[in-house]
C-alpha cells in the first residue's frame, strides 16, 4: 500500500541557512552539507567566517574537524539568509528573540524555520518554537524543532547517530528530515512539538544533577536512580503541558537523556560536575566557554511545574545547589518522597 503522503513530500531542500556558528550550529551545518545541501552559516565574528571559508575549520568550537567545502560562512545576516528554503537556528536560547528581531527582515517569507535550541525563555516561559512563531509571525506549518542524542563533537567526527524532527505539520517535519539525513546521521519525524521540545529542555536539568553526583563522587546506583526518576519527571511535565508520553521514551527523551547525562562532552554534565566539586554557580559560568542551557532553564521550568502542579524534586534540588542552599553531597532527589511508599 502506498503512503498517501508520499506525493506531498517535497524534493530534498538544497539551499539552507544556519544561524549560529558555535559547536552545535557548525556541526549541524556539516550534517546538512554532507547530506547534499548548499549551506550558509552565520558567524557573528567576521574572523570566524573567514576561518571557515578559507581553512574549512572552526578551531574555537570544533578543533581538529575538517568542514565540507559546501559549507560557507558569512557575518552578514542578509547574505546568509538570501534564498534560504530552510533556516536552522542555533543560538543561546536566551538570545533567540533578539537574534530573530535582527534576522526577521532577511528570512524568506516561505522558509521553514527550525529550532536547534533546547531552552525555555526566561520571563515569558515560552518554548523556542513559540518564540519563533511570535517573532516571525509564522504558523506551525513553517516551524520545526530538532532534538535527540546529539553531542556535537561525536557527530562532527561522523559517529553514527539519530535525531527526531517535530512539526505540527508532518510534511514540514519530513521536508526538514530529508535535509538532515546522511550516511552517519538519520532523522526521524513526529508531530509532537511540545513533547520533543520539553524532552530537550528537561534532560539538560537531569544531566546537571547527574554531573553533580559525579562531581561529589557517588556511584552508578545513585546516577541510575536519578536518571530513571528523571525520565519519570520529564514525562509527567510533558504530559501536563500537552506532550505525548511516548515521545519521552524516544530519541528526544530517553535517547537525549542518556547521551547528555553520561558524557563528559555534555556541557550540562560538565557544569554539574563542577558544582559537585564545590565550584559556585558564578565560577561554573566563568569557567565554561559555552552555554549550559540546563542552568538557564531551571527557574522557568520550576515556575511552569508549579503552575500545573507537577512535582519536580530533581529540578528543585539542582536549583538549591545553584543558589547555595543545598550542599552538593546532600543531593538525593529520589529520596525526597512522602512517608508512604509511592508507586513507580
Amino acid at each position: 500500500m502506498t503512503d498517501p503522503l508520499s506525493d506531498l513530500i517535497p524534493v530534498r531542500p538544497t539551499r539552507v541557512a544556519v544561524l549560529g556558528a558555535g559547536s552545535w550550529g557548525t556541526t549541524f551545518s556539516k550534517v546538512l552539507a554532507d547530506g547534499g545541501a548548499s549551506v550558509m552559516l552565520w558567524a557573528r565574528r567576521p574572523e570566524l567566517a573567514h576561518e571557515i571559508n578559507t581553512g574549512h575549520r572552526n578551531s574555537d568550537y570544533l578543533p581538529g574537524i575538517n568542514l565540507p567545502a559546501a559549507l560557507r560562512a558569512d557575518s552578514r545576516l542578509g547574505a546568509v539568509l538570501e534564498g534560504a528554503e530552510l533556516v536552522f537556528v542555533a543560538v543561546p536560547s536566551q538570545t533567540l528573540r533578539a537574534n530573530l528581531t535582527a534576522a526577521a527582515s532577511s528570512i524568506p517569507s516561505d522558509a521553514i524555520v527550525v529550532s536547534l535550541m533546547k531552552g525555555i525563555e526566561q520571563g515569558t516561559l515560552k518554548r523556542m518554537s513559540e518564540v519563533i512563531g511570535e517573532e516571525l509571525g509564522i504558523g506551525g506549518a513553517q516551524i520545526a524543532v530538532a532534538s535527540g542524542p546529539n553531542l556535537a563533537l561525536e557527530i562532527a567526527k561522523q559517529w553514527p547517530t539519530a535525531a527526531v524532527i517535530a512539526s505540527d505539520d508532518l510534511v514540514t517535519a519530513q521536508t526538514v528530515a530529508l535535509a538532515a539525513t546522511n550516511k552517519y546521521f538519520r532523522s526521524f519525524v513526529n508531530t509532537d512539538v511540545i513533547g520533543t521540545e520539553i524532552g530537550g529542555v528537561l534532560k539538560n536539568i537531569v544531566a546537571v544533577a547527574i554531573g553533580i553526583v559525579d562531581g561529589v563522587g557517588y556511584g552508578e546506583n545513585t546516577k541510575a536512580s536519578i536518571l530513571t526518576r528523571g525520565l519519570a519527571e520529564m514525562t509527567d511535565f510533558a504530559v501536563a503541558y500537552g506532550g505525548r508520553p511516548e515521545t519521552l521514551s524516544g530519541l528526544a527523551g530517553l535517547g537525549d537523556l542518556i547521551a547528555t547525562s553520561e558524557s563528559s562532552l555534555s556541557r550540562n554534565n560538565t557544569a554539574g560536575r563542577l558544582l559537585g566539586q564545590g565550584y559556585s554557580f558564578g565560577d561554573v559560568v566563568a569557567t565554561m566557554k559555552q552555554t549550559a542551557e540546563g542552568l538557564a532553564s531551571i527557574a522557568p521550568v520550576l515556575e511552569l511545574a508549579a503552575a500545573r502542579g507537577v512535582s519536580m524534586p530533581i529540578a528543585l534540588q539542582v536549583a538549591q545547589v545553584l543558589d547555595g542552599t543545598l550542599d552538593p553531597r546532600d543531593i538525593a532527589p529520589h529520596l525526597t518522597t512522602d512517608d508512604l511508599p509511592q508507586g513507580e
